[in-house]
């Protein structure tokens, strides 16, 4: 949903070191900023100075689009979700609450990696306009509210509180917020019958949509559909991310391999 693509649109840019970066991010020139946010999470530069700048990031008011967006912000929130710092969650629980979409996309994203259940009830209130949420926005590329990292956030934190209000989205006629409810509700309550529809979905016609059920269920290790997932008509290097996150699930769930593993493996070895 995204309005433009961080990774092509900065991955032109020079090289730099961290202390380069650290030092941008202080910088008076927006663009070096920018970028400093954006290299500074792709390498996964943890230190509490560069999580502190970043914090700080959070609610700047400098870098700011014509149409009202904020550009710094947004990859300032998409830097913290990669950093594990627990201190960003309460400036990331602000950021649901600005009025650029993007930001409150990627704060609910970074939420949902950071863990911390204490961002629940700030993500809640984003879907309490029912189906609407999920509307589009005249004019605009987006929707009302990010409802699809919404409610993957609600489902990674295991918030049953907010069964009913994800249930709705079953049967949006946006097919991607059906994904996301549908991996939602299977984190949330564990019933076969979510995951068999994000199976379905991969037989859809749309190659686009075919790939976001496989990182849905890849999201959710859904190991029954490890066979589905290697046969669906889509690319190879989505199929193997797929499998990996239903592998993932199998290793850390089992004290030593389990038939299932072994079967997920095989799989994976295939596409190789």
């Amino acid at each position: 949903m995204s309005d433009f693509n961080p990774e092509a649109s900065q991955s032109a840019a020079p090289p730099l070191t961290v202390e380069e970066a650290r030092a941008n991010l202080h910088s008076k020139d927006l663009s070096l900023r920018y970028y400093a946010a954006w290299w500074l999470g792709k390498h996964r530069i943890s230190e509490p100075a560069v999580v502190d700048a970043l914090i700080e990031a959070l609610d700047d008011e400098a870098d700011r689009t014509e149409l009202g967006g904020y550009p710094l912000r947004r990859n300032a929130a998409r830097a913290l979700g990669k950093l594990a710092d627990i201190r960003a969650v309460p400036g990331l629980i602000r950021c649901l609450d600005c009025s650029d979409f993007y930001v409150r996309e990627a704060a609910a994203q970074s939420l949902e990696m950071l863990g911390d259940k204490a961002a629940i009830p700030a993500l809640k209130p984003l879907l309490a306009d029912g189906v609407n949420a999920a509307e589009r926005v005249p004019g605009r590329p987006h929707l009302v509210q990010p409802c699809e990292a919404i409610m993957e956030a609600l489902g990674t934190l295991k918030a049953t509180e907010a069964i009913g209000l994800i249930q709705p989205f079953l049967e949006h006629s946006n097919q991607r917020v059906q994904y996301a409810a549908l991996r939602a509700m299977y984190q949330l309550t564990g019933e076969d019958t979510y995951g068999q529809r994000l199976v379905e979905a991969l037989q859809g016609k749309d190659v686009v949509l075919r790939r976001a059920a496989l990182a849905d269920l890849g999201a959710i290790g859904y190991l029954p559909a490890a066979e589905a997932i290697a046969s669906a008509s889509t690319e190879n290097s989505f199929k193997l991310i797929a499998l990996r996150g239903i592998l993932e699930k199998q290793i850390s769930s089992d004290t030593e391999l389990s038939a299932d593993a072994i079967r997920v493996m095989d799989l994976l070895d295939a596409l190789l």
